[in-house]
Order: structure tokens, then C-alpha cells, then sequence
């Protein structure tokens, strides 16, 4: 996003041409989000491990014909050789009620939004690293949240960061019932495969 603080962006991950499924994470927050709130929520090292988990799972079912929406065109072998970025940014409740009109027409802040790559498959195909999207995450109201829902914080924001990153992979759960009852069971599963709750009981 426009808006961002130089003095809280996080750098890249190091990568390493031995491992193609490090995520490249690209950090950043609007001015109003100070340091505490980053290193207390949202360290980059455990936002990577949530990215990991998340695309681990989907790369173990990729074999058994699990497609991804966004990238169906893509072999599922170059998928999984290839390095995924991914960007997040942190705002507040006034920048995500105008981000949320503008991307979505509902004048409110919410949680996460996601916004694909989008890029086509031929430019995808080319590059060494594969640029998922990014994520904006709403601080105020994953706060919110958490507490109406009598959940810990950062559980709450790894499992909005799982299901961010599965939107950004294709997955729509406003596509009807099927849609929606697939989209939680993996993030069910990711988020016991990283020893958290299941959100939805």
C-alpha cells in the first residue's frame, strides 16, 4: 500500500536457492501502527511459519488433485519449485474503512483483505519467484474481534492471515456452501497442524 513507515518496514527473508519454499515476506505499516504492536503481533519469523504451514498443506494435496483457483494453470511441479512472496500490510480502522469501500464497495472496516497477484500465467511461468498478493490486515479489528469472540489475539490473526492467503490462492468461500465448508476444514487443519484451535467451535 501508498502508506507506509519506512522505520517499520521488515526486509525480505534471506533466501537461499536450496530451499524453494521459503516465503519472501514483505512487511509494512501505516504510521498509526506503532513498533510495540509489530513485534507483539506480528513478528516476521511466526507470520512465516503461518505462510509456511499454509502452503505446505497445500502443496501435500496437490498430488491427491487439489487445484488452486488463481494458479490452475501452472504445473503443480513448477508451483512447488518456485519461491512464494507475499506482502502484508498493517492499518488502522480509518484506512481500512476507506480501503474496504474502495476494494469492496462496503463502507466498514474489516478484518483482512486480500488482493491477488493477478498476474498472467505466461509472466508467472517466467519469474523466479511467485508473488502471491497481499494481505491488509485491519489492527483495530482483529483486536475487536478477538476479544467479542473471547479468542487470544494472535490465535485470531493466524487464522485470518490462513484464510487470507487461501483467498489469494483462489479460494472463495462466498461461492456457496461447498465452497465455504472446504475453506474452513483446511483452515482447521493448518491451524491444528500449527497446535491451534479450531476458530469455529
Amino acid at each position: 500500500m501508498s502508506q507506509s513507515n519506512d522505520d517499520q518496514d521488515h526486509v525480505n527473508d534471506d533466501m537461499t536457492n536450496n530451499d524453494a519454499d521459503l516465503v519472501a515476506l514483505d512487511i509494512n505499516a501505516t504510521e498509526s501502527i506503532d513498533d510495540e504492536i509489530l513485534d507483539t503481533f506480528y513478528q516476521r519469523d511466526k507470520l512465516r511459519t503461518i505462510m509456511m504451514a499454509t502452503l505446505d498443506y497445500v502443496n501435500e494435496r496437490m498430488p491427491q488433485g487439489l487445484t488452486l483457483p488463481y494458479f490452475e494453470d501452472i504445473e503443480p511441479e513448477r508451483w512447488q519449485s518456485k519461491t512464494k512472496a507475499l506482502d502484508i500490510y498493517i492499518t488502522d480502522e480509518i484506512e481500512g474503512q476507506a480501503l474496504n469501500l474502495e476494494a469492496r464497495d462496503k463502507d466498514y472496516a474489516t478484518n483482512i483483505l486480500s488482493y491477488p497477484s493477478d498476474l498472467p500465467i505466461a509472466i508467472i511461468e517466467l519469474m523466479p519467484t511467485l508473488p502471491l498478493g497481499e494481505l491488509v490486515i485491519c489492527h483495530d479489528v482483529m483486536v475487536r474481534e478477538a476479544e467479542e469472540q473471547n479468542k487470544a489475539v494472535d490465535q485470531h490473526i493466524s487464522h485470518l492471515l490462513i484464510h487470507g492467503v487461501l483467498h489469494l490462492l483462489g479460494f472463495d468461500h462466498e461461492l456457496g456452501q461447498a465452497e465455504q465448508d472446504e475453506m474452513e476444514r483446511f483452515e482447521i487443519d493448518i491451524l491444528a497442524n500449527l497446535d491451534l484451535p479450531n476458530p469455529y467451535i
